[in-house]
C-alpha cells in the first residue's frame, strides 16, 4: 500500500499539488491523508497517523516548499507521529524496511536552490532523508516539480503525469 502523507495549508489554490494528487488517485492501493483537512486545529491523532502508516509498504510526504522547508503541520506530524519507543529508539522498529518518497513542490526555479555556499536541492533534502534513514526507511530519490508558480495547466499535468509513473514503476518492483 502506498500511502501518501499529504500537507498543503491552502489545499484550494494548490495547482500542482492538486494535479499530483489528481494523478494518483485512480491508482489502486494508495491512500492519501491530507493532514490540513484532517488536522484543521493541529490536534494530530497519533495512533490513527501510526496506524495509517503500519499498513504502509510505501510512505510519501507529499507537500509545497515553504521558506526552503516543510509546512509547519508537516513537521508537528513528524514531532509528534514518528516518536520514541515507535518510529526510532528502542524498540523503535515499526517502519522499517519500508520505502520513504519525498513528493514536493517549488513555486521558484531550480535556480533558486543554488544560492549560497552549499548549492543545490540535495541540501535541502538532507534532513527530510535523515529523518527517514534514522526511522530505519529506505530513501528512494525525491520527485521534485520546480516552477509551479509559473507553470501553465499542460505543463502541470506533464509533471503530475511523471508522479504517476513514479508511483506504478514503484508498485511494478514491489509487486513483481
Amino acid at each position: 500500500m502506498i500511502l501518501i502523507i499529504y500537507a498543503h495549508p491552502y489545499p484550494h489554490i494548490s495547482h500542482a499539488n492538486k494535479a499530483m494528487l489528481a494523478h494518483v488517485a485512480d491508482l489502486k492501493g494508495v491512500e492519501v491523508r491530507s493532514l490540513y483537512e484532517l488536522y484543521p486545529d493541529f490536534n494530530i491523532d497519533v495512533v490513527a497517523e501510526q496506524q495509517a502508516l503500519s499498513r504502509a509498504d510505501l510512505i510519501i510526504w507529499q507537500h509545497p516548499m515553504q521558506w526552503y522547508s516543510m509546512p509547519p503541520l508537516m513537521k508537528l506530524w513528524i514531532d509528534k507521529v514518528l516518536s520514541h519507543g515507535w518510529a526510532y529508539g528502542r524498540n523503535g522498529s515499526a517502519l522499517h524496511g519500508k520505502s520513504m518518497l519525498w513528493a514536493v513542490t517549488t513555486g521558484g526555479g531550480e535556480h533558486h536552490f543554488s544560492l549560497g555556499d552549499h548549492p543545490g536541492f540535495e541540501v535541502l533534502a538532507q534532513p527530510v532523508q535523515a529523518t527517514a534513514l534514522y526511522c530505519g526507511l529506505s530513501w528512494l530519490e525525491p520527485y521534485v516539480m520546480h516552477s509551479t508558480f509559473i507553470c501553465d495547466d499542460e505543463t502541470l499535468s506533464q509533471h503530475a503525469e511523471l508522479y504517476r509513473q513514479r508511483l506504478l514503476a514503484w508498485q511494478e518492483s514491489f509487486n513483481g
